[in-house]
């Protein structure tokens, strides 16, 4: 698999470019986690059935664009195996992940989900070429795994049954975005990014809303603070960020330096923390951040 080069003076202009795509899904993810809050603040929705209308959002967005753009393709049948599959993975972790907040608290399942994630790709990466992996990669998952632990802290949570089962759902979590972005390096014939993930994430919505809807319930009363909210929510953190991460893949971005860049998001979370909530960063979340940045350079350099 080919690596990418974020600087130096052999570092071809489209790589760079790839790896700034990924880049800026990781940041635009950040402001997933701040928008979620508020919305479930002011529309008293449940988590899981805002992360249904995340997916529905983004889903029909992207297929909302292409269509006026003219560039909408019609479904392939030999695609549909594909499609159905981003969107079983998408509602998968999202499902998982709020299940282990539930069971331990966020900074936990944060953590494991996020720590866990670069780890299994590289796993699976072994496996699949039957090669050791390098130094550079195994160096930015340890940055990245002690960044996240200083950033988000690991705070006393309950012990016994609920710790395990969120872990162990924070680590299906993980195993989720993981072979979605294994899957993202492999490109589908007649659909583009853009469009594969329109049509997963409208069909992960589906799959999602079959749970959340007899559960917890997806009726709130529209606002225009909600609807607001909501529409961002769809546009920005999950369309337009999903849509960079997958076009980054496609032209080769590893999927470990991927994997690795994805810890972004809980760094722009807590800078949108300091800059929107006021909340105050001590010497650990500082270190923590620093290395979660460190994590990303060496996850972008060229062996």
């Amino acid at each position: 698999m080919s690596s990418l080069s974020y600087s130096g003076a052999h570092a071809h202009p489209s790589s760079r470019t790839d790896l700034f795509c990924v880049v800026a899904a990781g940041l635009l993810w950040g402001t997933g986690g701040l928008t979620g809050a508020l919305l479930g603040q002011v529309a008293e929705l449940h988590p899981l059935a805002i992360a249904t209308y995340r997916l529905a959002g983004g889903g029909l967005s992207l297929l909302a664009v292409l269509a006026c753009a003219g560039r909408l393709p019609r479904l392939p049948r030999r695609a549909l195996p594909r499609v159905l599959t981003v969107g079983a993975l998408t509602a998968m972790y999202q499902a998982c992940y709020f299940a282990a907040v539930a069971l331990t608290d966020l900074a936990v399942a944060t953590l494991i989900t996020l720590g866990a994630a670069p780890v299994l790709v590289i796993a699976a990466e072994v496996v699949m070429h039957r090669r050791r992996p390098s130094s550079t990669s195994l160096i930015a998952i340890g940055l990245a795994v002690l960044g996240l632990g200083l950033l988000v802290g690991v705070p006393g949570v309950a012990g016994g049954g609920a710790l395990i089962a969120g872990a162990l759902l924070g680590v299906a979590s993980a195993s989720g975005f993981a072979a979605l972005t294994l899957l993202g390096r492999r490109p589908v014939a007649g659909l583009d990014a853009s469009a594969t993930i329109g049509y997963g994430f409208a069909s992960g919505a589906v799959l999602l809303a079959l749970v959340t809807w007899p559960t917890v319930g997806l009726g709130f009363a529209p606002t225009a603070a909600s609807v607001g909210l909501l529409l961002y929510l769809g546009w920005v953190p999950t369309a337009l960020a999903y849509a960079l991460f997958f076009t980054g893949l496609l032209r080769g971005v590893t999927a470990s330096s991927a994997a690795v860049v994805a810890v972004l998001e809980p760094l722009t979370a807590t800078v949108l923390g300091v800059l929107v909530l006021g909340a105050r960063l001590g010497v650990p979340e500082l270190a923590g951040g620093g290395l979660l940045c460190a994590a990303v350079l060496v996850a972008g350099v060229r062996r």
